[in-house]
């Protein structure tokens, strides 16, 4: 058996990825294969939005159900307590993984605060609040209200917080060549050390790692006997 030394330039690639690079890999797979021909027009990060929101979102509803239903809290500080920690824990999600930013966050995070005022008192307080005066029970209210502020709160994200970062991932034809410049970013990375050669082909010469093989020379002919 041959033992293979373990290739440094390796690890050190990886260290040095992103830390939301696998996560927006895995949204483009997702992304890419959308049905009824979503895949053309829904990018990437619209699918890495929905399910870190969907999970704070969950985790909303779980400690408005603490705060109110178990604490006995009043339904406005219930709201307002539950909705400030889940929408934090959005942020830094999205901010890391799915936008992947690397702006000022003492720029992003007043003016996150500024859209998140604006949409606590247009869709939480207020679409809940009265929701709940009709007599709705105020969980399903909660849920009628995130419909209407995940669209807003995605193109605040997208268009103002996180405008510096990589928003406009590729999506329909360009997932395929965004794949494979992975696949071959990945294959690069995890060549062999300098100085180690691979076989060659039949027709190939051997070939070192990180260039073509090189043609064999061609065989000498014998000459034709004269006659």
């Amino acid at each position: 058996m041959v033992w293979t030394p373990r290739n440094p330039l390796h690890n050190g690639a990886m260290s040095a990825q992103t830390p939301g690079q696998w996560f927006a890999n895995a949204m483009a797979v997702i992304s890419g294969r959308l049905p009824f021909g979503l895949s053309a027009v829904v990018p990437p990060n619209v699918v890495g939005y929905l399910l870190i929101n969907g999970c704070t979102f969950c985790l909303d509803l779980l400690l408005l159900t603490t705060f109110h239903g178990g604490l006995r809290v009043p339904l406005p500080i219930a709201v307002t307590l539950s909705y400030a920690m889940a929408s934090l824990v959005s942020y830094t999600c999205n901010r890391i993984l799915n936008f992947r930013s690397h702006g000022n966050v003492g720029t992003q995070l007043p003016l996150y605060v500024v859209i998140l005022t604006i949409n606590y008192l247009a869709f939480i307080l207020g679409l809940v609040d009265g929701l709940a005066a009709l007599g709705v029970e105020y969980q399903i209210a909660r849920v009628l209200a995130a419909c209407c502020e995940g669209v807003f709160l995605y193109c605040c994200m997208r268009w103002l917080v996180f405008r510096d970062a990589m928003g406009n991932q590729p999506v329909g034809e360009h997932h395929g060549s965004v794949q494979a410049g992975v696949a071959q970013a990945s294959v690069a990375q995890a060549g062999a050390a300098p100085g180690v050669t691979r076989p060659g082909t039949a027709q190939d010469g051997p070939a070192t790692a990180g260039q073509p093989p090189t043609p064999a020379a061609p065989h000498p002919v014998a000459a034709e006997p004269e006659r």
